[in-house]
């Protein structure tokens, strides 16, 4: 797991629910790459994702 996937994951464990604009202002990475971290935690089992609205929301797990 690299540097922004712990940081990542130690967010989601403190505030439960974020969006990937969340972890975009987080790590000050595009949107696009806050989603390809969270996809990539999201395939290693590490956060959960709803799809509301359109919106991703993030777990963890």
């Amino acid at each position: 797991m690299n540097i922004h996937s712990k940081k990542i994951v130690q967010y989601i464990s403190k505030e439960e629910v974020v969006t990937s604009s969340e972890i975009a202002k987080l790590l000050k990475v595009s949107w696009n790459t806050a989603e390809k971290y969270l996809l990539e935690l999201l395939i290693e089992g590490k956060v959960r994702r709803i799809k509301k609205e359109g919106v991703n929301i993030w777990l963890g797990k």
